[in-house]
């Protein structure tokens, strides 16, 4: 007999159910066709929902939904998923590999972490762009841009995010987004979302706020995808001599989530990143009925 589907409600890069972001994950998805998993990810409303299934190329095949659409990849669900796959026994360390619809990702379960690697980094300057720094702090809610410290950045490690740097936390915290506009530009520059953040933080490398409106996500509590470009971005243009960081997001939502993103490059003789991973913690919340 067919294994009917099962729902988790997981939380990714946090240890406690207090914080963190929230992922479905549906295990023995084989049997849900495409659509069916749409309706599923819309009717739980979170930003992502994993659906797993067998796979003939890795430890198991991972599709993401969002509210409204698929993407190729998701940071926290990978997380959540494989940490409820590796609590469950379904996978055991210290690797593994997700099928992805964009091919095999490699997968690392240390310690109760999971870390996803990414691709080395690619980035397009905003002025080779019909997007203006004037449209991006508009779709922020600010005024002038006076609170960018410098021009936003286009950033790949898998997926397209756009890279804003502002001025402190208060800032970050005061940002009240124009959601239409925002969509708008990140239709136009073919990105997940804007990923705003500030290095005037004594707790981390970096404070974050991510914003994907365009994916039918307003705000997210933490983006292992968007983390991955900004850890590379530190190092690369921002001059930081590392090679491990510490990301917090969530921190500033309304209500607060706090998430610690775990990132680790990896540099080659000349300097260059040559890989990455981004992961942390995950911790399964609880077992939820299918929506019908």
């Amino acid at each position: 007999m067919p294994v009917q589907p099962e729902l988790y409600l997981v939380k990714a890069f946090t240890q406690t159910p207090a914080g963190g972001n929230a992922a479905g994950v549906v295990l023995y998805a084989d049997s849900l066709a495409q659509h069916e998993k749409q309706r599923i990810a819309a009717s739980l409303g979170l930003s992502e929902t994993a659906f797993v299934s067998n796979s003939d190329i890795g430890d198991a095949k991972v599709e993401f939904f969002t509210p409204n659409r698929q993407i190729p990849h998701c940071g926290h669900a990978t997380v959540a998923t494989f940490g409820l796959l590796s609590q469950k026994g379904l996978v055991n360390g210290p690797a593994a590999v997700k099928e992805s619809v964009e091919g095999p990702r490699n997968i690392e379960l240390k310690e109760g972490k999971v870390y996803q690697a990414q691709l080395a980094p690619r980035y397009k300057a905003l002025s080779e762009t019909s997007v203006s720094v004037a449209d991006v702090a508009a779709s922020l809610g600010l005024e002038s841009g006076q609170e960018l410290l410098v021009e936003p950045v286009l950033a790949h490690t898998g997926v397209w995010f756009l890279l804003v740097q502002v001025r402190d936390e208060g800032v970050l915290r005061q940002l009240e987004p124009v959601q239409e506009m925002l969509a708008r530009v990140s239709e136009a520059l073919d990105l997940v979302g804007y990923y705003v953040f500030t290095t005037a933080t004594g707790a981390a490398d970096a404070t974050t706020r991510m914003f994907a409106p365009r994916y039918g996500i307003p705000e997210e509590s933490a983006t292992g995808m968007a983390a991955g470009p900004l850890a590379c971005y530190l190092r690369d243009a921002l001059q930081y001599n590392k090679t491990e960081f510490l990301i917090h997001q969530g921190y500033l939502m309304q209500p607060p989530s706090p998430s610690q993103l775990e990132v680790y490059l990896t540099v080659d003789a000349n300097g260059s990143i040559a890989a990455l991973k981004a992961g942390g913690p995950a911790v399964v919340v609880e077992q939820l009925a299918l929506p019908a």
